[in-house]
């Protein structure tokens, strides 16, 4: 049996996937004063790493990009344990 085989029941349960782009430390002050609209500035610049988390778990990293009017992240590297 492969292992999509053994997969096979779990394939369409959904996860939750996280992509961190940044974290910020605000004061109760900032973040009462933020409205729509407000824009908060990352730390990072286009073209680093961005941790990509299913379940909690870490699976790799990737890079936002932009493709006409769309914006993704493409996996840049993937964590496979073997």
């Amino acid at each position: 049996m492969t292992a999509t085989e053994e997969l096979a029941l779990y394939l369409d349960v959904p996860m939750d996937v996280d992509v961190e782009l940044d974290r910020l430390l605000l004061t109760v002050r900032q973040i009462l004063a933020l409205e729509v609209g407000s824009v908060l500035r990352a730390g990072r610049s286009a073209g680093e790493n961005l941790d990509i988390r299913v379940g909690g778990a870490m699976l790799g990293f990737g890079e936002i990009v932009v493709n006409d009017s769309t914006t993704g992240i493409r996996l840049t590297d993937f964590f496979r344990n073997e």
